[in-house]
């Protein structure tokens, strides 16, 4: 990246509000977002968000695609790549102890042996989406994965509609219950090799990072605690947010694990979504 360009870009991410826009799209990425979700999760007035975006869509830190009648605000990956390559190593040299805590390289082949993957499923309430995930993940993960979710909010209890579609498919509900994330933030909590979040009320809420670089991927489906109609309407729609991620997780469980780098496992997590979304 030339110094010029890498100079724009960060006098645009020196700006708090535009990096707070910067760093919820991050969450979402590669997925774009509407504005109107981005100006409701971060609480500001539409005009504000869109001198935000022009501004970071003119440092080519952000793209813009239309899809029907609504625009969807995305992250340009390459650009991030670039500033942040022009950061580490031009401005840093590439010095090691600048470097340290990104020694696990995208060119690092992940090996699979014996290892037992942790992943957590987040959504807000944890009463349906991200246990349909865990559930799932146990029963079609061949013994291969630790399967855990979460909620930002969570409820009380599992959503009585969801557990009827778990127990009609087969999986044992006994044990799923609503847990708020921070359980998984403790020390002593397991370190998780996968984040992925299921729902966009979640994405778009802040976290800290996760301690050893977990893959993180963004699977958001809508609510369906707030689907309406008839209950036959209603377990319908669950029904159908089940198929959703039962399709995501088929075909998760099957990456050949030990023969990617971590760049390309990233990838193709990405593309997991990107397929299921055609198919949804």
């Amino acid at each position: 990246m030339e110094k010029i360009n890498a100079a724009h870009a960060f006098a645009i991410l020196g700006h708090p509000d535009r990096l707070t826009v910067f760093r919820l799209l991050m969450r979402f990425a590669p997925r774009g977002v509407r504005p109107t979700e981005i100006a409701g999760a971060l609480g500001l007035k539409a005009n504000t968000l869109s001198h935000h975006l022009s501004d970071l869509t003119s440092a080519g830190l952000v793209q813009v695609e239309r899809q029907g009648r609504s625009l969807f605000y995305s992250v340009n990956l390459d650009t991030t790549e670039g500033l942040i390559g022009y950061l580490a190593l031009d401005v840093g040299r590439a010095r090691p102890e600048l470097l340290s805590s990104l020694t696990t390289t995208a060119k690092e082949t992940l090996i699979m042996g014996d290892k037992i993957w942790n992943v957590l499923f987040i959504c807000s309430g944890n009463s349906a989406r991200s246990l349909f995930a865990e559930a799932l993940l146990r029963d079609l993960g061949k013994d291969k994965f630790n399967a855990f979710s979460a909620g930002t909010r969570p409820g009380t209890a599992p959503n009585p509609f969801a557990l009827e579609v778990l127990e009609r498919n087969g999986h044992d509900t006994a044990t799923l219950h609503a847990k708020d994330i921070s359980e998984f933030q403790q020390p002593g909590a397991p370190v998780m090799d996968f984040v992925f979040t299921v729902c966009d009320t979640a994405a778009a809420e802040e976290c800290p990072p996760w301690p050893g670089q977990p893959f993180t991927g963004h699977w958001g489906l809508p609510d369906p605690v707030k689907a309406t109609g008839t209950d036959s309407e209603k377990a319908l729609v669950f029904a159908q947010t089940y198929g959703a991620l039962r399709r995501r997780i088929s075909a998760f469980v099957e990456l050949p694990f030990s023969s990617l780098d971590r760049l390309a496992l990233q990838t193709r997590v990405d593309a997991i979504d990107a397929d299921a979304l055609a198919k949804d």
